[in-house]
């Protein structure tokens, strides 16, 4: 039974997700948004907001080590997988402002991830927890990259001053896709909490390696469906800037949020984890700065990562 739980989670984490995608790429478009915002921020969150709900109700009912393992585990799968995926299909041309500032962000992110767990060892193995103050730090650098989204709003001069006429059916249309894209992204969160720990106690699995595995791929799918299809449409820009955008919302809001609700037990193992997401962040800037672009062959490569990662942590635990 707790195995259809989770599939029901995760079907509705999936559809709820891309109803809010839709509504909101459609606020987006009425404010006349450029497509590097819409991918960084709108379909970034939008696509994030899976990971936000599992780890936030993993937060509340105590169970810090899903938390964590989703958000890491989440940024490893993007990182690699769906960004090799998305580059085999279609290769994403790498904007000289991503390479510059966007991507270097998102390392920036994830080496605070690997100092803030630092920290928690050297404090000693009696609490192995972050704190709410590491959660306060993080979501006080989540602020100035929203500062910086929206500098790069007001200069950038793809913005238009065209108005849009928009009916009230559109807008009720709209709405019901938002609110109820997010109501299903909440329920099917808890479903997901609830059911990969019961599978986690009756499989001997930690909870840490459930949430690296199971429940980041879960709520990892939206980013993936998302980036394919801004691939195919040839929107290389919304692509990459939602896989980027999602990880720096995961590590700098999401988990700041959770360990402020509640402080986060950190399991010893997760800090190898953390660095392999510094490792392919960094190795996906290296791609993006060799041509402005990621190939086929760097995309199979990324995914080959992802594989042998994935055996790396099932065969540790």
């Amino acid at each position: 039974m707790d195995y259809l739980f989770l599939a029901l989670g995760l079907m509705m984490l999936v559809k709820g997700a891309d109803f809010f995608v839709e509504g909101s790429s459609s606020i987006a478009k009425l404010l006349n948004i450029p497509p590097i915002l819409i991918g960084l921020t709108i379909v970034a969150f939008g696509t994030s907001s899976p990971e936000a709900a599992v780890s936030i109700s993993a937060a509340v009912k105590g169970t810090g080590s899903i938390a964590l393992g989703n958000i890491i585990g989440s940024n490893i799968f993007n990182a690699s997988l769906v960004v090799g995926v998305t580059a085999f299909i279609y290769p994403l041309k790498v904007q000289r402002q991503t390479i510059k500032k966007e991507i270097p962000l998102a390392l920036l992110a994830s080496i605070m991830l690997i100092v803030t767990i630092s920290d928690v060892f050297l404090q000693g193995f009696g609490e192995n927890i972050i704190t709410r103050s590491d959660g306060l730090m993080l979501l006080g650098f989540f602020s100035i990259f929203l500062y910086y989204v929206y500098e790069l709003a007001t200069h950038n001069s793809e913005m238009t001053a065209e108005n849009s006429v928009t009916h009230r059916s559109s807008t009720v249309k709209i709405a019901t896709y938002t609110i109820g894209g997010l109501t299903a992204i909440i329920f099917g969160g808890n479903l997901v909490v609830n059911s990969s720990i019961t599978i986690a106690l009756n499989l001997g699995m930690s909870q840490t390696l459930v949430g690296l595995t199971i429940v980041a791929i879960g709520t990892s799918l939206p980013e993936l469906i998302t980036s394919i299809t801004a691939a195919r449409k040839k929107e290389s820009e919304i692509a990459l800037g939602n896989i980027v955008g999602s990880n720096i919302f995961n590590i700098l809001f999401i988990l700041g949020a959770s360990s402020v609700i509640s402080p986060l037990d950190v399991d010893p193992k997760i800090f190898l984890d953390a660095f392999a997401a510094i490792l392919i962040t960094f190795v996906l800037l290296i791609f993006s700065s060799s041509h402005k672009k990621i190939s086929k062959k760097e995309g199979a490569f990324l995914l080959l990562v992802y594989i042998g990662y994935t055996v790396y942590i099932v065969l540790r635990n």
